[in-house]
């Protein structure tokens, strides 16, 4: 690709080198998480029917969506609540595995809910068998090994108050 052209007076050709560039640029699958407790510092966990083991709430960014509004959308359509994040707790670039290209994963904080709001927290969609507040130990047993890496260093994020940017899982900065 050509270096930044100064302003052009030709919009139409300054628009067309804009998409021939986009174009040729990688593209990156998005996931977005969320961090969420109840008032006794369980961690609210998740059964996905679409793959085996048990997940942190979240999903799967649409096209063009930003990474907060994923987290808060899946959170809406899978469980019926709304929640206020509090601010970014873990990125972690996952290198291309399986049959997938790399992906960047976001983990942010949800906070805490009332008693009210976790006592009536169910799955609401075909997506979800279960949902439980479990302590930190208990998750750390049920997700996942690439899963488990980005908790533990999201809860270590939430403790010292920045987030950690990650690399399959470990920090690198």
């Amino acid at each position: 690709m050509r270096p930044t052209a100064p302003d052009p007076a030709d919009t139409d050709a300054w628009n067309a080198y804009l998409a021939e560039g986009n174009a040729k640029q990688a593209r990156k699958r998005v996931a977005a998480d969320v961090l969420l407790r109840d008032p006794s510092g369980r961690v609210l966990l998740v059964n996905p029917t679409y793959k085996p083991g048990w997940d942190l709430p979240g999903g799967m960014a649409e096209a063009n969506e930003p990474p907060d509004a994923t987290v808060r959308r899946e959170l809406m359509e899978e469980l019926g609540v709304r929640v206020t994040l509090l601010g970014l707790l873990v990125v972690d670039w996952v290198s291309p595995h399986g049959p997938w290209d790399d992906q960047l994963a976001f983990v942010f904080d949800g906070g805490a809910l009332d008693d009210d709001q976790a006592d009536r927290l169910r799955p609401r969609d075909d997506e979800l068998s279960e949902a439980a507040f479990v302590t930190a130990a208990e998750a750390a047993d049920r997700l996942r090994d690439r899963v488990r890496r980005r908790f533990e260093h999201a809860l270590r994020a939430l403790d010292a108050g920045r987030p950690l940017y990650l690399r399959d899982g470990a920090p690198l900065i």
